[in-house]
């Protein structure tokens, strides 16, 4: 069974656009894994524009399931997940102030500067996930720098899903399956929706978790909650 982590940045921004403590971040993250989340993920980005390093030691003393922490890796991050030793840290390649993460890591660059991050982290015990694209090269190199999981970009899986589905999923068919080959546990996120989670799922039988966000919680606008969150789980279950 792929395991859905609840992103819960969204929560995060609509309580920073007014101040105070509404909506409540934490008993979101509590409520998220009583209505059936299996993860939450949250995004400290240096400006702090939507979790906070607070939330981060907040939601590490009541998050019972696994607790995902994504960031650049920078020495504020590092520092960040060796004083709360989450489940897994998700490495991505966003400069500070980018809206949102729209694409993976060049390895083919970035490889050296990675290695020495991943070794450090796991020596606390921490699972290192890559934001990665689906070339297999940069899969390949994403193994050998120490990296436990990938969390495939499906950006353009969601953008070209209507079009042609078969055609969108292809090239994420050969990077899961040449991922698994290497030994690597698979993640994915961004951009998936109640429209498109059930068949990229069907397709990739060895996905382990995805992480969504931004439309689940849009969803929960016209859904609430608890029901949005039991949809993406049936959506997960109906690709099984």
């Amino acid at each position: 069974m792929t395991r859905l982590s609840v992103n819960i940045n969204k929560i995060a921004t609509l309580r920073n656009a007014r101040g105070g403590q509404t909506p409540d971040v934490v008993k979101f993250a509590i409520d998220a894994e009583r209505y059936g989340a299996q993860g939450i993920t949250v995004h400290p980005r240096p400006d702090q524009r939507h979790i906070t390093t607070q939330d981060c030691y907040d939601l590490s003393k009541v998050v019972t399931t696994e607790f995902n922490i994504e960031g650049y890796p920078d020495e504020r991050y590092l520092q960040l997940i060796e004083a709360l030793k989450p489940a897994q840290a998700t490495l991505v390649p966003d400069p500070p102030g980018v809206l949102t993460s729209n694409a993976g890591w060049d390895l083919y660059k970035q490889a050296q500067f990675l290695e020495p991050i991943i070794e450090r982290i796991k020596k606390i015990g921490v699972r290192v996930s890559l934001f990665m694209e689906t070339d297999l090269s940069g899969l390949d190199s994403a193994k050998q720098i120490g990296a436990d999981r990938i969390e495939l970009y499906t950006g353009p899986y969601a953008a070209h899903y209507a079009e042609n589905a078969q055609m969108a999923i292809a090239p994420y068919i050969k990077a899961a399956s040449h991922a698994q080959k290497l030994g690597l546990g698979i993640n994915a996120g961004h951009d998936l929706n109640l429209h498109n989670l059930a068949f990229l799922k069907k397709e990739l039988v060895q996905l382990d978790e995805v992480s969504i966000g931004h439309a689940l919680v849009a969803d929960a606008l016209y859904l609430g909650i608890e029901n949005s969150i039991g949809r993406y789980l049936y959506e997960l279950r109906e690709g099984a």
